[in-house]
């Protein structure tokens, strides 16, 4: 539908997202591990890191020799393997768009906890639709989605460029963009759209970030805030302040110009 590129949406209350930078580095080098480990490699760690509904409910056994970790951790670690690098490419290039002002908004500790907090809320949904699933869930796509709700809220009326279609570069208020994804996430959801994709963990993330983000926004942090650059506009019949006038000058002592005593004019 659109490709997010860039807002003009500054920081304001910290000076650099060094926990978006950090969970970007993180995601890419989890990717980068197992691609270089080979097929087999990857698809040991989607079965042993992966959320798979049926193992964390227990109504199907993994295979020890992929049991890596404890069955609920998965519900955190599933959110730092990818398919491939577009699968990662999309997801990190939404994180470094909106994550920076979302974690300005909340504080680099709060907005952490918010990103994990979606990315179990995202696999916790997942697990309720499809309880018996023994299908793998992967991707940080849960997360994200909590963290593009979360910037819906904060920051509607920022402008942001986008590729509309993946071809047309606008600038256009966020809420345009952003309300159409979830839309979409909603349809495809209710619609049960291609099976390769968890619309559930969308909704799921898209859920927590709602909420959380009303709870975890650091104080004086507003809601539904415009641009930087964005003019106030004067409420009808309000007067407008005007400035003092200012005092005379004193008279020059021997004016060469003019006639009589100078003053200055504004």
């Amino acid at each position: 539908m659109f490709i997010p590129l860039y807002d003009t949406n500054r920081l304001r209350h910290i000076r650099l997202q060094y926990v978006t930078i950090g969970l970007i580095v993180v995601n890419a080098l989890v990717y980068l591990a197992t691609a270089l480990g080979g097929e087999s490699f990857s698809n040991a760690a989607v079965l042993g890191l992966g959320f798979i509904p049926s193992v964390v409910h227990d109504t199907a056994e993994l295979d020890p020799r992929f049991i890596v970790i404890p069955e609920s951790l998965s519900y955190l670690t599933y959110s730092f393997l990818h398919a491939d690098i577009f699968h990662l490419g999309g997801n990190m290039l939404f994180l470094w768009v909106f994550g920076d002002n979302v974690e300005d908004a909340l504080g680099h500790i709060r907005y952490l906890i918010f990103y994990l907090l979606c990315a179990v809320a995202g696999a916790a949904f997942q697990g309720l639709v499809a309880w018996d699933s023994q299908v793998p869930l992967i991707g940080a796509s849960g997360a994200i989605a909590g963290v593009v709700v979360a910037y819906l809220i904060l920051y509607p009326r920022v402008k942001v460029w986008v590729l509309a279609f993946a071809r047309i570069p606008l600038r256009i208020p966020a809420f345009i963009p952003l309300i159409l994804w979830v839309l979409f996430q909603v349809v495809m959801f209710a619609a049960g759209g291609e099976d390769q994709i968890s619309w559930a963990c969308h909704i799921g993330g898209i859920i927590a970030g709602a909420v959380l983000v009303l709870v975890l926004r650091s104080r004086g942090v507003p809601l539904f805030a415009g641009a930087d650059d964005e003019a106030a506009v004067a409420a009808p019949n309000q007067p407008q302040p005007t400035a003092e006038p200012l005092a005379p000058e004193p008279p020059a002592a021997t004016p060469r110009w003019g006639r009589g005593n100078a003053s200055s004019s504004d």
